[in-house]
């Protein structure tokens, strides 16, 4: 049998497999069941393999696979080329799994600092998780709109589960810290709604009590018409200061409350109307009254006038009640007749008050004597040919002159 040779390996004639690796000559192995061709093939594809691992190797690499699995296969595959039964440029292979592993730190590294990038997001979604829950938590318990909140906290928890299945692994110690915080929160909050819940239900009951006594003695008023008016208005008073609890009770007794409410207002109203015609007689007599008080004059002659308005006030308290209506109207009129006639009386008064005369006079004759000294001033001014001081002293003289005119008037 010949021997064949090639550029990395050969076979005898007693088919001894040896391949040449770096230079040096191994035997491989020895195939006496087979022709040389056979063997050599053999051993060819067992390089061909190899160097197939390598490529995948390559390509997961460059494909920036997980670095952990990716690392174990080139550990692997190092081993496997130390000295493998192969026929092939060993050497090439082991020098391509050497550049994988420079380009594998690379990935390892960028790996690492992606995944610790990622915990750090993870705990802070996490963190942001028990930060709303400890803010839904911490609100307060009667003003919670409940329903919302529970879908939020049943949202966050399911976030929560998502992040634990599914997201970036945690240090137990970091993770518990932050689960206990949630926990606590979720805890907190179940907890308020319980007592709140617990709450309403009380103050339900104790409203459904205190209305219906309201109710009873609203009806029980339907029956004086008119004259319960006052009473029914405290019982309303009294409805809207209790606490606000929705039940389905609360209309019920609403209904009722306010079917007496509108029969005592029905009766209030029709009483108004039948007043409304009673007294407008009452009002002609007052707005004849009113036409007469007008016609008073106190600037001329005071005493008649105060005279003539306690005759009309007199008239007008006999007169009786007049419409609604027209009670404001009526009234302001004749306020304004009685406040002419004391604003007359009260300057009147003031010009006579002796201490009112004395300082008033006391100011005339400072004013005099300002004006004489002025008046020198000015005369002075216009013999210097100063026009700047005569201007001055013309001002000064001119404004203690008003001063005078509007002292002498009053």
């Amino acid at each position: 049998m010949s021997a064949i040779q090639t550029d990395f390996g050969r076979i005898d004639e007693n088919l001894n497999v040896f391949v040449t690796d770096n230079g040096v000559e191994r035997l491989i192995g020895s195939q006496p069941t087979m022709t040389a061709e056979q063997a050599i093939a053999l051993y060819v594809k067992r390089y061909e393999d190899l160097a197939a691992s390598v490529r995948l190797l390559e390509q997961r690499v460059k494909a920036k696979a997980d670095a952990k699995s990716v690392s174990k296969s080139a550990t692997k595959l190092i081993a496997d080329l130390e000295s493998p039964a192969a026929i092939g440029d060993l050497q090439s292979l082991r020098d391509r799994v050497k550049a994988i592993r420079g380009d594998l730190e690379l990935l390892t590294q960028k790996a690492n600092e992606e995944h610790e990038a990622a915990v750090v997001e993870g705990l802070a979604k996490r963190e942001s998780i028990a930060l709303d829950a400890e803010k839904i938590a911490a609100a307060d318990p009667n003003k919670t709109n409940y329903k919302n909140a529970s879908a939020k906290m049943t949202e966050l928890f399911e976030a929560w589960q998502i992040l634990q299945k599914s997201g970036v692994r945690i240090s137990k110690s970091k993770a518990d810290e932050v689960w206990s915080r949630f926990s606590k929160a979720r805890n907190t909050f179940e907890s308020n709604k319980r007592a709140y819940f617990a709450t309403q239900d009380q103050l339900a009951k104790t409203s459904k009590n205190a209305k219906a006594e309201l109710v009873a003695k609203a009806e029980a008023l339907v029956a004086k018409g008119s004259e319960a008016f006052l009473d029914y208005r405290k019982l309303l008073d009294a409805w809207k200061a209790l606490p606000k609890v929705k039940a389905k009770s609360d209309d019920a007794l609403w209904a009722r409350f306010k079917a007496a409410g509108d029969a005592i207002y029905a009766a209030k109203v029709e009483k108004s109307a039948a007043d409304d015609i009673a007294f407008s007689e009452n009002l002609k007599v007052k707005l004849e009254l009113l036409e007469e008080a007008e016609k008073i004059d106190p600037e001329k002659d005071l005493n008649s006038a105060k005279a003539a308005l306690k005759v009309i006030q007199s008239k007008w308290e006999k007169a009786g009640k007049v419409p609604r209506e027209s009670l404001r109207p009526t009234e302001d009129r004749l306020r304004a007749v009685e406040k002419k006639v004391k604003d007359v009386e009260q300057e009147q008064w003031r010009k006579s008050d002796p201490a009112t005369i004395e300082r008033t006079n006391s100011m005339k004759t400072q004013l005099e004597e300002s004006i004489a000294k002025l008046e020198k001033e000015l005369e002075a001014a216009k013999g210097s040919g100063d026009s700047v001081k005569v201007a001055k002293a013309q001002e000064a003289l001119d404004t203690k002159k008003a001063w005078l005119a509007v002292i002498a008037n009053s």
